[in-house]
């Protein structure tokens, strides 16, 4: 080969090697941080665990494959929850993921700059964690709960349910749920036309939640109306169980209540909103800014009515009601 020829193609080969290099070099590999307002052991939150899995892998994110997802469980402890996120950050993850109030707080005070998903807050305006639903701004976006308005809501359920209700305690645990008092105007303007006095319960601990449900049923229609809240679902079968116990008629606003025992729940399919929520996931991993994407609000429902303590309770459910449930456990 005459030299001329030789340094033309060992020049062209050069020029090659860079882009045959890119070519070869693997995808790098996303992280996802993920903070759960459910114990590891709930089923429930598992539950919300698979269906974000499906989610992201409906659009190509394969674990251990081109993304790694680190977990932490904090069962509804907002001290656990603050560890927890200062951890999720330390990891550098490229988006987080926060479920619920006390999460997404928590991650707002560790970091101002990842990007946030957060999935399962109740009136993100409201809270401050956003100036508005249609351009959140910063570094952070997501799915809404419940509407002040749901609060009526949850009183017409059970006078509805249980007619000569009189008065009702309102359960919630300002810590883990500090956007409680959100729902009250509407349940005293839903109590007044229904005739229910009602009283607020605020409790921290499994002895002030035995307390409250007592005291619901010292004096005969009294009933308890559970808001959502992390710390209220980690103790839904206590709290079952004391309402069965003191004979109380109770609405909860998670669908697991129902299923434990409860007498009927009506809220936010939470399970939905996980899948939702990872289209932003993906579109943030792909360059896009948490901040440009609009907050969603949901809009799948659960009623979900258990006719066995119903039963029990002495209660003849009205044929309409059990016509408007999405479920009827028997």
């Amino acid at each position: 080969m005459r030299r001329r020829e030789f340094m033309t193609l060992l020049a062209g080969s050069v020029a090659a090697w860079p882009a045959v290099a890119r070519a070869q070099q693997p995808e790098r590999m996303r992280r996802i941080g993920v903070l759960m307002s459910r114990a590891e052991s709930d089923p429930e939150g598992r539950r919300y665990a698979a269906a974000f899995l499906q989610g992201l892998a409906a659009l190509g994110w394969v674990p251990d494959q081109n993304v790694k997802i680190e977990y932490r469980w904090q069962g509804g402890d907002a001290n656990q929850a603050q560890a927890f996120a200062r951890e999720l950050v330390e990891l550098r993850p490229d988006v987080l993921v926060a479920n619920a109030t006390p999460s997404l707080a928590a991650m707002r005070q560790a970091t101002r700059t990842i990007p946030i998903v957060f999935i399962g807050v109740a009136d993100p305006v409201g809270q401050g964690f956003v100036p508005s639903l249609a351009r959140p701004g910063g570094n952070m976006t997501g799915f809404g709960l419940e509407e002040p308005s749901m609060g009526a809501k949850w009183v017409e359920l059970l006078k509805e349910i249980s007619p000569r209700m009189a008065r009702a305690a309102i359960l919630f645990n300002p810590e883990t749920a500090p956007f409680g008092r959100m729902f009250l105007p509407s349940m005293h303007a839903a109590a007044v036309s229904s005739g229910i006095s009602l009283t607020i319960a605020p409790v921290s601990n499994t002895t002030g939640i035995e307390q409250a449900i007592v005291e619901a049923g010292r004096e005969p229609d009294g009933g308890l109306i559970a808001l959502p809240d992390a710390f209220l679902f980690g103790a839904r079968e206590m709290i079952v169980a004391q309402a069965a116990k003191r004979k109380v008629p109770a609405v909860y606003a998670y669908r697991l209540f129902a299923v434990t025992g409860g007498l009927v729940a009506y809220g936010i399919d939470r399970v939905e909103l996980f899948r939702l929520a990872t289209p932003y996931v993906d579109r943030i991993l792909k360059g896009e800014k948490a901040g440009d994407l609009p907050v969603q609000l949901p809009t799948k429902f659960e009623f979900v009515i258990n006719l066995k303590t119903a039963k029990a309770l002495g209660l003849d459910v009205p044929q309409t009601l059990l016509a408007r449930a999405d479920e009827v456990i028997e």
